[in-house]
């Protein structure tokens, strides 16, 4: 398993397969630092990436997150060819979330510790 951080750029977006199966898209940033020779950290080129998450993860990810928020996530990279404008078929990759939330180091905010019912 692999791990991002970063912003979410985008508004969330809520979709359903075919199946009925729950699946969200958020483009997301990442900045990235360089460390200098005297110990500082310079700020690089910030990079934008494609992240989605399915079933429960993404109907709670889309009613808890929105555009700027702070997240951490666990996945792995998916890649995948594309039809682009023109109708080239490109490789491309997104970012497939097993867990997602909000970044602790960077966002304040309550947590309610309700009991909920059914499997976790």
């Amino acid at each position: 398993m692999d791990s991002v951080s970063g912003f979410i750029t985008s508004d969330p977006q809520l979709t359903y397969t075919e199946r009925g199966v729950a699946r969200l898209y958020i483009k997301i940033g990442q900045e990235h630092y360089r460390r200098e020779d005297d110990g500082s950290f310079m700020q690089t080129e910030t990079t934008f990436h494609d992240l989605v998450a399915f079933k429960k993860t993404a109907e709670r990810a889309h009613g808890r997150l929105t555009k700027g928020a702070k997240f951490v996530a666990k996945g792995y990279v998916r890649e995948y060819d594309r039809t682009a404008p023109g109708g080239e078929v490109v490789k491309a990759e997104e970012f497939v979330a097993k867990k997602l939330g909000h970044d602790l180091a960077r966002t304040s905010y309550e947590v309610d510790r309700t009991r909920r019912l059914g499997p976790p």
